[in-house]
């Protein structure tokens, strides 16, 4: 799969869903912030299939 995530978009994922993963682990906001994980991982690897699904791309554009 072709990235579809810029690099704004990319930290933000990797910030939040970082932030989530803690706060489940502390246990301040409950077992749903371990969903931080989608965020986390769409950020690392660069590719959500939802954005794929509806055909947004905040990566690069390419020239030619």
């Amino acid at each position: 799969m072709k990235p579809n995530v810029g690099n704004i978009d990319r930290a933000v994922r990797v910030i939040v869903g970082a932030v989530l993963m803690v706060l489940a682990g502390a246990g301040t906001i409950g077992p749903w912030g371990y969903l931080g994980i989608l965020p986390l991982l769409t950020g690392v690897v660069r590719v959500c299939p939802a954005y794929s699904l509806f055909g947004f791309n905040t990566g690069p554009t390419a020239k030619g």
